[in-house]
């Protein structure tokens, strides 16, 4: 088949700058690339051509950072191009435009986090991109069940593939390919006969290393020779002091061992500071899809403390590769997991062993990449149940056009929308029914639908002025 794989607005395909996204499709595209022809849409970066081909698989890049620009050229590309099946990651608000001009291709979602809460994704424009996406993914089973929640009719599309992770390039430390390398950074930065410590992550309130640095001064009475390390900067590969990381600093200064912050750390050399370490500590404060870094300490054959938050705990089990924060706000839940595993050198040794196990039977990209060629053809065979006509929706005027469909489903839907299977079984005179609903119920939904028309006309007057002083500055 045909695919075509779309990257996000935000970072580069492959990860030279980072990225979880990134670094999913580089790791699955060698294997994938040997069943079907695959082309892999993402921005364009000063450091990559706007289009190559590399081990037979075609890189197009186009401009990107800002959505609606991004959106602009996804779309022109597909109208030029044919393809059997379009793979969407994380941006549901291009199914419906890239829908409209690739009619006959399917539709696929990679979901990495919540893009279908009510902020991210009107309730309206996201029933119809269920109902014209053939199938989606999500990298866990607390991605899924949020979307479930929101719309309990996409809940049959729906399956869930953990990622993965290259466990012959994350390794652990006593391995005859790491043991020089672990020595060296240990050396070169003070660690030596010290139990390191290590997050990796960006420096974020949500990412909440500094209730990490909070537990330390009393992890540092119980247990002799600890160091930290943090790993990451404010926003992947952009190294600026926010308030947070000025504050992080300030925290790690006063912390009586020794810290060492490396800031933003290439993908290419990650590995080597996960073989320093000997635990590693996921401090999410948010409800997290499922942090990749899970997948790396594992092979690196490191014990995991990470927190109950989001999609963090699946890959977890508790006393067998890590343990679980419960309350991750409150740093006294760190210093009793991490007290709890340092306090017993057979239990760390055999954490570390548990989860490279784990790493490598469970989560190699080969894995993965299976499981996406058969989510892939079961999208294929797979039957669309498409309510809301968008064939005839125009691309200069897509807000507009939306808002009189979504006129038609005011009248001819029921306020929480049925399930996929019961949509597949209604007959003509079942949505003639549905049609004779009660006028308090209309007018529940105009009322609805006034407040969405609303706000998607203010949206569609900005956008119109955005694109006029654009052309101004242009022409000046």
């Amino acid at each position: 088949m045909k695919i075509l794989m779309i990257g996000t607005e935000k970072l580069p395909i492959p990860p030279i700058l980072g990225g979880a996204i990134q670094t999913y499709i580089a790791g699955t595209l060698p294997y994938l690339s040997k069943v079907h022809d695959i082309t892999v849409l993402g921005i364009s970066n000063s450091q990559l051509s706007d289009q190559e081909t590399v081990n037979g698989i075609r890189y197009v890049r186009v401009p990107g950072m800002v959505f609606e620009i991004y959106k602009e050229h996804v779309v022109k590309f597909v109208e030029a191009n044919e393809f059997d099946l379009i793979h969407i990651f994380n941006r549901p608000r291009l199914v419906l435009p890239i829908k409209n001009v690739a009619p006959n291709s399917r539709i696929t979602l990679s979901m990495h986090n919540d893009m279908f809460n009510p902020e991210k994704i009107s309730p309206e424009e996201a029933t119809a991109v269920l109902e014209h996406v053939s199938q989606i993914v999500t990298v866990s089973d607390y991605v899924g069940n949020v979307i479930r929640e929101l719309y309990p009719q996409s809940s049959a599309k729906i399956r869930t593939i953990y990622s993965g992770v290259d466990s012959e390039r994350f390794l652990p430390g006593n391995h005859p390919k790491m043991q020089k390398r672990r020595n060296e950074i240990r050396k070169a930065h003070g660690l030596e006969n010290k139990t390191v410590i290590l997050f990796a992550g960006r420096l974020s309130h949500n990412k909440g290393v500094d209730r990490l640095i909070r537990a330390l001064p009393d992890l540092s009475k119980k247990f002799k020779n600890l160091a930290l390390v943090i790993v990451g900067s404010k926003w992947f590969s952009q190294e600026g002091i926010s308030d947070y990381v000025a504050y992080v600093r300030a925290l790690a200064k006063r912390l009586p061992i020794p810290v060492v912050t490396t800031g933003y750390v290439a993908q290419d050399e990650i590995q080597n500071w996960f073989a320093a370490a000997d635990l590693f500590v996921c401090t999410s404060q948010w409800q997290e899809p499922l942090a990749r870094v899970h997948y790396e300490a594992m092979a690196a054959g490191l014990p995991i403390v990470t927190t109950a938050r989001g999609g963090n705990p699946e890959v977890i089990i508790e006393g067998v590769n890590g343990l679980i924060v419960k309350n991750p706000e409150d740093p006294k839940g760190f210093v009793d997991a991490i007290s709890a595993i340092l306090s017993n050198k057979l239990l760390i040794k055999k954490m570390g062993e548990e989860g490279r196990n784990l790493a490598v039977s469970k989560y190699r990209w080969d894995r993965v990449a299976s499981e996406l060629l058969k989510f892939w053809e079961d999208s294929m065979q797979s039957t669309v149940t498409e309510l809301t006509d968008i064939n005839t929706i125009s691309f200069e005027q897509p807000e507009q056009v939306f808002l009189t469909k979504l006129k038609d489903k005011a009248y001819s839907q029921p306020e929480s929308t049925p399930s996929i299977k019961s949509e597949k079984k209604k007959s003509k005179k079942d949505q003639k029914k549905l049609d004779k609903k009660s006028k308090k119920e209309q007018k529940k939904r105009e009322e609805k639908l006034k407040k969405e028309q609303k706000k998607l006309k203010e949206k569609l007057k900005k956008d119109k002025k955005r694109k006029d002083d654009k052309r101004k500055n242009e022409s000046a």
